[in-house]
């Protein structure tokens, strides 16, 4: 038989050393699972453009085993910091920011997110998850269709800037 465990109960991550209390999440873990979540998200960051939230908020569930509730807050919270540092090493290093674009994208977010917390306060944490699931089965099934489509470009020239 299969036991779903509960928030709080965990296998491997009591062994660890460096234990933290974390009194929000109810979690008595050792830092290094979060650091090393952590460091995967700030890796995706800078590679793939992401916030992170599709890793950080599936590992924060089900590896930290924290409640959905404080599992949201959470995440957008660290994201402000890693995306704020990813921002700048990309705009100094890469010259990769395109600021309007930016600034409009902020906007819409900024709009969304008051309706996306009103809704979130109205779900269960069963529902939340299974919205997150949803979310990223069809950034998979996407990605799966881009490996195996032909592209439409399939050649292109791309003028070379002065450097």
């Amino acid at each position: 038989t299969v036991s779903a465990r509960k928030s709080g109960q965990h296998n491997w991550i009591h062994g660890l050393p460096f234990k933290m209390r974390f009194p929000r999440s109810r979690l008595y873990i050792s830092a290094i699972p979060p650091l090393a979540i952590g460091v995967l998200v700030g890796l995706l960051a800078a590679f793939l453009g992401v916030g992170g939230g599709f890793i950080m908020v599936p590992a924060m569930i089900y590896i930290l085993r924290m409640p959905t509730n404080v599992v949201v807050g959470t995440s957008i919270f660290q994201i402000i910091f890693v995306t704020a540092v990813v921002t700048l090493l990309q705009a100094t290093l890469n010259h990769t920011l395109d600021i309007l674009l930016a600034f409009l994208l902020i906007i819409g977010g900024v709009i969304g997110g008051q309706f996306g917390v009103r809704a979130g306060q109205k779900l269960r944490g069963e529902q939340l998850r299974a919205l997150l699931a949803l979310m990223v089965l069809g950034v998979a099934v996407r990605i799966l269709i881009d490996l195996v489509a032909r592209p439409a470009d399939l050649y292109s020239i791309i003028p070379a800037t002065g450097g």
